[in-house]
């Protein structure tokens, strides 16, 4: 036998840890970083859902770095719940802090992630989930400067309260886009997704985006094992993509 049954297959080490950021408009916000000891990939900025920096995020910052990507999570409630992210229960965000949000503070909350991540290398890359993933799709504008960005279940088009959305805003749009779907997501038709493949397609931006049948809103967890496939599939595609 080669190994003992104690023996590990080596991995990038990581550093990895919380830090605070400071918006443009002075606001600071939770961030969490994690860096590989030898970075080999574009910097990944994570934007999370609509509960903020929440332990998963941060546990998948940790995931990117060890395949060489640094990648640093933010929360979006530094406006309202402040730049800490403890002691925060299951009730939270509460109505106040959603009503705290707006599109121009939160693109320039990840503006500031961007810039924090430019200190690791010239690329950079966004990563978003639902509220996130929305975000993420907008990234792809010139002025984030980043060379993709990767969707999960972001709602495309108009969507209350928010307005219009990324498919609205095609035009605008031209950093290479993944977009990834669960097919029985509710929130986001199928016809949603297929008019958003339009208005990218007819304005020459690259992407690819991905229904996976069957599959739910919030897909991509390791642990739900009913869909496990549409998950391990998602990663592989997060990473080749990246």
């Amino acid at each position: 036998m080669c190994h003992d049954a104690g023996a590990t297959p080596p991995i990038e080490p990581v550093a990895s840890g919380p830090l605070t950021l400071t918006s443009a408009d002075g606001t600071r916000f939770a961030a969490y970083l994690a860096v590989p000891e030898r970075p080999s990939g574009a910097g990944v900025v994570v934007i999370p859902d609509n509960r903020g920096l929440a332990p998963f995020y941060e546990r998948l910052a940790v995931r990117l770095a060890e395949h060489g990507h640094p990648a640093l999570a933010y929360d979006h409630f530094g406006r309202t719940a402040g730049a800490s992210t403890d002691g925060r229960d299951e009730g939270f965000p509460s109505m106040e802090h959603f009503a705290g949000l707006t599109r121009e503070g939160m693109l320039d909350d990840m503006s500031a992630a961007v810039e924090r991540l430019r200190e690791f290398g010239d690329t950079q890359a966004a990563l978003g989930f639902c509220m996130g993933g929305r975000l993420a799709f907008f990234a792809a504008e010139p002025r984030f400067g980043l060379a993709g960005v990767i969707g999960f279940y972001g709602h495309p088009g108009l969507a209350a309260p928010y307005g219009p959305g990324p498919a609205q805003h095609a035009g605008e749009l031209a950093a290479p886009i993944l977009g990834l779907f669960g097919g029985a997501d509710e929130g986001i038709p199928a016809s949603e997704v297929a008019a958003f493949g339009e208005a990218l397609t007819a304005n020459g931006v690259n992407h690819e985006l991905v229904i996976y049948p069957g599959a739910p809103h919030g897909f991509f967890d390791a642990g739900n094992g009913e869909h496990a496939e549409a998950c391990a599939d998602a990663w592989r595609r997060v990473l080749a993509f990246l």
